[in-house]
């Protein structure tokens, strides 16, 4: 059998502070914190998609690609995931997802969770290292790999712009 992965990219964002731009998700009680990310769509590059989904999620418009991963980072979805999934016909059991690094150019207004579909109820500016610990399990070790890939990258922009 073969086992089926989803295309998605995921936007990190970062400002001039070096902070990171996290998103509390909606569909849940507790507070569960991630970066914006969707589905790839047909013709689309994953930095297409990043931007795509970031405009749907928060709003926002206004970012600057500093790098992207050019490899699928790949994570299993958790058996509960799966059922829900398979509940709606759907097969997926991951997801292959690249992360698109954006710096953010616009102002603190621009950003907007209530969307037509939201899918955050709030946003928040942190760090990397938050980011890796407050998301779910089955993706911190994505996570993870993106931090330590991207870390130095900000670090290196941020001193640039003084």
């Amino acid at each position: 059998m073969t086992l089926l992965y989803r295309r998605c990219a995921s936007a990190i964002v970062f400002n001039k502070k070096g902070l990171i731009l996290l998103g509390n998700r909606i569909d849940t009680p507790e507070d569960a914190w991630q970066f914006s990310q969707g589905g790839i769509e047909a013709g689309e590059s994953p930095e297409q998609a990043a931007k795509r989904e970031l405009f749907e999620e928060m709003s926002i418009t206004s970012v600057k690609l500093i790098s992207a991963d050019k490899e699928a980072n790949r994570y299993e979805f958790p058996e509960s995931v799966k059922q829900k999934f398979k509940k709606k016909g759907l097969t997926t059991c991951g997801q292959d997802i690249y992360f698109c690094l954006f710096y953010f150019t616009g102002d603190e207004g621009e950003i907007n969770t209530k969307t037509a579909y939201p899918e955050f109820k709030s946003y928040m500016w942190s760090d990397f290292d938050f980011a890796v610990k407050n998301i779910v399990d089955f993706k911190k070790d994505v996570y993870l790999k993106a931090a330590n890939r991207f870390k130095s990258v900000v670090k290196q922009y941020i001193s640039h712009l003084s």
